[in-house]
């Protein structure tokens, strides 16, 4: 049985530690007690080395009796900003910030969600099968500590990330890839005020390219952003030089491909028109997945849903998470709900009993492999 008070409490405690994305030393050395307290083994990986971070992943597996797949339950350490002094106020069903922090539910309401459920399954002393539980780093802004966490150390087949929204039971299934765009448009500096056609106009070629470029929203699950622009120095000076951060995502690689040829050939052909230069790179910074009805995981999920008195809500998103680069190394896996509400932003909140629900569902999910 889920006890709802000790969830709330150890909500509230986690919460109050200052947990940015490279920062999570904190977090992690709390993390790390009170799974020594259970007593289990915990293991730190050196994926905070090689980013640049102050803790790496963590990693801890809960032997079980029976012989059935492991499974692996995952969370995320770190918060995005405004998250430093973070003040969680309880108002009735909901806990929500103060109005000047991030509330940091985003991910510690899937941390809680995980140690609850183990708790569970020890005070119950049920049979399970193998469960593993990783906590990663710097997963806001980039997935550095899934795309850099030893997986020599995992072996689970199946893989549940607890770092979603939407009602107990969404679980994300389908999720696009992401191409991250640098872009840098060189033109010719000249006196704007005494010889502005010796110049070329980067930003003039910029706003060119952009004007002409398919953005937005392209189409049920294809999108493009131009986000960042920065250039030039002063007034009088013909700018000489753009840089541009944008990107590009779709659950379909085919027009992900096709969206990111069409900016980069907008980018040439502004250049080309005024006389400039462009260098246009993309990285794909994870892959997308695609986990159909009949998957093994959805019999599990299915399973454990009807035994929690849940609906279970299978949907495509436009985001990304940790899950895309579980799914990109083999351990099928999906995103599910833990209630947050209103995340990145001073109005987060969730739902007390929502998060019950969750890590009810957390434990069912333990209970339903076979």
């Amino acid at each position: 049985m889920v006890n709802r008070e000790r969830l709330v409490n150890e909500f509230l405690e986690l919460t109050g530690i200052d947990s940015l994305t490279k920062k999570e030393r904190k977090m992690a050395d709390a993390l790390k007690a009170r799974l020594e307290v259970m007593g289990y083994e915990v293991y730190e990986d050196d994926a905070g080395k090689k980013v640049g971070g102050e803790a790496g992943n963590i990693i801890c597996t809960v032997k079980g009796t029976k012989k059935v797949p492991a499974i692996m339950f995952a969370a995320h350490m770190d918060t995005v900003e405004p998250g430093i002094g973070k003040k969680a106020v309880i108002d009735g069903d909901i806990i929500r910030t103060d109005g000047s922090t991030v509330l940091g539910g985003d991910d510690v309401s899937g941390i809680v969600c995980i140690l609850e459920a183990l708790r569970v399954i020890k005070e119950t002393g049920e049979e399970h099968g193998d469960i593993q539980v990783v906590f990663t780093i710097a997963e806001e802004g980039g997935l550095y500590g899934s795309k850099n966490l030893d997986y020599s150390k995992i072996y689970a087949k199946y893989g549940f990330v607890m770092d979603s929204n939407g009602p107990i039971g969404t679980v994300a299934v389908k999720a696009p890839s992401q191409d991250k765009i640098l872009v840098t448009v060189e033109g010719r500096a000249a006196h704007a005020g005494l010889s502005p056609e010796k110049g070329v106009d980067a930003i003039r070629i910029a706003v060119a390219a952009i004007s002409g470029m398919k953005l937005g929203r392209i189409d049920h699950e294809t999108t493009a952003n131009v986000g960042v622009i920065n250039g030039g120095r002063e007034t009088n000076i013909v700018c000489d030089r753009v840089e541009i951060k944008a990107e590009s995502r779709s659950r379909d690689d085919r027009k992900l491909g096709e969206q990111t040829r069409h900016m980069r050939e907008r980018f040439e052909q502004a250049a080309v028109e005024f006389g400039g230069k462009v260098d246009f790179s993309a990285e794909r910074v994870y892959p997308s997945f695609n986990i159909p009805a009949d998957a093994p995981i959805m019999d599990i999920l299915r399973k454990a849903a009807v035994s929690a008195g849940i609906k279970l809500i299978p949907e495509e998103t436009g985001g990304g998470s940790d899950t895309n680069i579980f799914n990109g190394m083999g351990i099928e896996s999906v995103d599910v709900s833990t209630g947050m509400d209103k995340v990145h932003s001073t109005e987060e909140r969730i739902s007390i009993n929502d998060m019950v629900k969750a890590a009810e569902l957390v434990v069912s999910i333990i209970r339903s492999v076979s």
